[in-house]
């Protein structure tokens, strides 16, 4: 054998030696979807040996696999010899290996990106293609925990620690874009402003410790109440607001009274003692005279006043003045 072939043969046997020990997948398919090579990787990851699959139609060895999607990827590599591209982001995994790795061993399957690489013949046709599988499991988990961390703390920026209703800021900012929606769709929504009637008794009784605890104790109640639509937040204090959209004063009056009567028929324990408390509430539906979400809280807050001056644990509605003639 002359030194230019065993030259040859010693690089094939190298190519070959890469082509199984790289931590990539590589799996050539022919035009038929027909697995032609099957490299360590996939072998190691599937627990399939080259022999088992060989010449098997992809779909048929892998029916869990996303068929429709891939497809859409492989075919217009075959017809336009262009490459393809996918990452984890779009499509989480091409072939869902279980996930090995210590270090992200709380990811129950392997994250991929791939890469579709057409291969041609001496004449230059399409005969096969090639897909290049990475695991990118690691980067996939810390992206994503990156995230959830980051979700996290824009939950923890809108969230009273107490209540864990909405904050005021992010309670105000939901009003804000109610009252411009409203003003754009010339619909309807309805403001409920409420807090606890004499809350200083509760505290100069109990200590700011048991007025912690009425808070918490009216914030699980409405929360009970809450709709999935309904926006609530704790506004300060003892005071709390309600966003009810697509909802009358009338509609609203039904909901309040349901609540107020609720907290009356309630107790609060803390600690030795068992005491009561009762909340006063106003009710302000959206109307085009209103000028900002500030107004609305204000014309809110003064049928709450008209509340509290009426006798207290009860409920007002808004009513616009009348100006004298």
């Amino acid at each position: 054998m002359s030194e230019k072939a065993t030259v040859e043969i010693s690089e094939i046997h190298w190519m070959m030696d890469m082509f199984q020990s790289v931590d990539v997948g590589l799996v050539v398919l022919d035009r038929d979807y027909k697995i032609q090579v099957w490299n360590g990787f996939m072998e190691n990851h599937s627990g399939l040996l080259p022999y088992e699959v060989r010449d098997k139609v992809l779909f048929d060895a892998f029916p869990m696999l996303d068929k429709e999607w891939l497809l859409q990827k492989i075919d217009p590599v075959f017809v336009l010899k262009n490459r393809a591209f996918t990452i984890w982001e779009q499509h989480a995994h091409i072939f869902k290996f279980k996930n090995y790795r210590p270090i992200t061993s709380v990811a129950p399957f392997m994250y991929q990106n791939a890469t579709f690489i057409p291969l041609t013949n001496i004449t230059g046709d399409v005969t096969h293609l090639c897909i290049i599988i990475y695991d990118v499991t690691d980067v996939a988990i810390s992206k994503i925990e990156l995230q959830e961390a980051n979700n996290e703390l824009q939950r923890l920026s809108q969230t009273d620690r107490l209540t864990n209703l909405n904050n005021r800021g992010y309670w105000e900012e939901c009003l804000q874009k109610e009252f411009l929606r409203q003003r754009r769709n010339h619909g309807v929504s309805s403001l409920l402003i409420f807090d606890i009637d004499h809350f200083k008794k509760v505290n100069d009784a109990y200590g700011h410790a048991g007025g912690d605890e009425a808070i918490l104790h009216l914030a699980k109640i409405l929360k009970k109440n809450l709709r999935e639509t309904d926006i609530g937040g704790r506004y300060g204090g003892e005071e709390y607001g309600v966003i009810l959209t697509e909802t009358t004063a009338k509609e609203a009056y039904i909901f309040a009274e349901r609540l107020r009567i609720m907290v009356e028929e309630s107790v609060v324990s803390y600690n030795e003692f068992e005491f009561q408390f009762t909340i006063s509430l106003g009710i302000a539906e959206f109307t085009g005279e209103l000028n900002s979400h500030q107004n609305w809280i204000e014309v809110t807050d003064s049928a709450l006043y008209k509340a509290k001056m009426s006798g207290r644990n009860k409920v007002e509605i808004y009513t616009q003045p009348q100006l004298d003639e």
